[in-house]
């Protein structure tokens, strides 16, 4: 499958489809699936950019709002995580992961999807050392300090995801600790100078997310956030050398990265973008504690792959390297099917017969969900973790839940059959979460509360995937 990634979209939307429909017509070939890894900014209306980080003169409803009321489709599936600047609100709504729009999924403050076979994990947010360990404890207004703790990843959601058996992609905001060092650093620092401090006092990335691809070692990793392109390979034979070498406080703050003055919302998409086909990507502490090793896998088995190709890339903007199209093949037993997705009418090349991705829930990740449910927080504690064994057993024993209550119920298999084309099929997301319009559109807002931020909103996503895991829905807020 041809896969665009997108660094940070910075609200726009357009110059972003507009530019994969210009390499579609250029190369002749058809995207299926386009993963963007934060800074997405989901605004819907004026009263969302009052739940968004960013200084007064980037509050921009930028393009999304279209997409959001119907105006606009998005032209292929689409799959996103947060970063540090997005309007928080909505994407708490979705906490566990939702249709923000029409063919555009939000995969949550963490999660895993399946898009014809292919495991997509993934982490929203950045790292910040001191609300880490800390349980989701913001509430609506946010005030200075909750806007910003909101979006600051959470030991809760490593731990989660530290349990996957071997996904193929992993999407992450914040580039993880120490990767500059398997790549062209000289190179990365002619272009960022003023990354030389943070690079040599370890402060440069997130130490639990290279803990995450140490553990989970997916093919490849992709990033935002720091807003340049680098490319790098970890060979994971000399990851005991690294880890030890970074051994430190590292990022004891998190790294801003401010907006350049060009505005996002008149970027057009640029041929100075070199073709991706012509260049991919080739070339925290002691986490025995914080990353559990992975479970029985369902549906995969372990992979030990011997190395971890990283990419990140650069803000959309004209002549920046935002956006690479990358080929990456599915799981070749992955039966034909019919199209779960709306088809995209960006290209008559000569993959146009090839049916839409399938995006479907992921079942080892919905045994993790139901698993440390019991460990979701919204207080400021985090009552503390299970040991690794304790972990491994009770996702163990949920994997059997999800099997004989999703699996089984949806697909007629028996118990035990582990293979992609059994589990998955029958677990398409869009058959138990539909998108809906929980806030209105611009003009349309109202008076909100707190300064002007909307009151909370109650989201049937998140209400179904809930009921459909038999968990408490700790997400939409409770009637007063």
């Amino acid at each position: 499958m041809k896969i665009a990634v997108q660094g940070c979209c910075h609200g726009a939307l357009d110059a972003v489809y507009t530019h994969i429909r210009s390499l579609e017509t250029r190369h002749n070939y058809k995207v299926g699936l386009l993963l963007m890894c934060g800074d997405f900014q989901a605004v819907r209306n004026q009263s969302d950019l009052l739940c968004m980080a960013v200084p007064q003169k980037y509050r921009q409803l930028g393009d999304f709002w279209r997409y959001y009321t119907g105006e606009k489709t998005a032209p292929v599936l689409t799959i996103v995580i947060g970063g540090n600047h997005e309007a928080s609100n909505y994407f708490w709504e979705l906490y566990h992961g939702g249709w923000l729009a029409p063919n555009i999924y939000f995969l949550g403050h963490a999660g895993c999807v399946q898009v014809d076979g292919l495991r997509i994990a993934g982490a929203s947010g950045i790292y910040k050392s001191h609300d880490f360990r800390l349980g989701h404890h913001e509430r609506m207004p946010y005030d200075h300090s909750s806007m910003r703790s909101i979006y600051h990843i959470r030991e809760y959601n490593i731990r989660r995801l530290s349990l996957l058996s071997s996904p193929d992609v992993f999407l992450s905001h914040d580039w993880p600790c120490a990767i500059e060092q398997h790549g062209d650093l000289r190179g990365l620092l002619r272009r960022k100078p003023f990354f030389r401090g943070d690079i040599e006092s370890g402060r440069l990335g997130s130490p639990p997310l290279m803990g995450l691809l140490m553990t989970l070692r997916p093919e490849w990793w992709f990033a935002a956030h720091l807003h340049v392109k680098f490319e790098g390979v970890f060979r994971h034979e000399s990851r005991t050398r690294l880890w030890e070498a970074t051994q430190k406080e590292a990022n004891p703050d998190e790294i801003e990265i401010d907006f350049d003055d060009e505005n996002p919302s008149t970027v057009v998409a640029q041929d100075t973008v070199p073709n991706p086909s012509e260049s991919a990507v080739h070339s925290g502490t002691d986490f025995s504690d914080v990353a559990p090793t992975s479970p029985a896998p369902i549906p995969t088995q372990q992979i030990n792959r011997s190395e971890t190709r990283f990419l990140a890339l650069d803000k959309c903007l004209p002549r920046r390297d935002f956006l690479e199209v990358l080929d990456i093949p599915t799981p070749l037993d992955f039966p034909s099917h019919s199209s779960e997705t709306a088809s995209s009418p960006l290209s008559t090349s000569s993959h146009a017969e090839n049916p839409s991705p399938r995006l479907m829930y992921d079942p080892e990740w919905l045994a993790i969900t139901r698993a440390f449910d019991e460990y979701f927080s919204r207080s400021q504690h985090q009552a503390s973790f299970p040991d690794e064994e304790t972990a491994k057993s009770r996702v163990t024993q949920e994997v059997d839940w999800v099997r004989k209550n999703l699996v089984q119920k949806h697909t007629g298999t028996e118990e035990g059959t582990g293979e992609v084309s059994g589990t998955t099929r029958g677990l398409a997301i869009s058959e138990h979460q539909a998108f809906v319009r929980t806030a209105p559109g611009p003009g349309s807002e109202g008076q909100g509360r707190g300064g002007g931020q909307p009151t909370p909103y109650t989201n049937p996503q998140t209400v179904a995937f809930c009921k459909m895991l038999g968990i408490e829905d700790r997400i939409s807020p409770h009637p007063v």
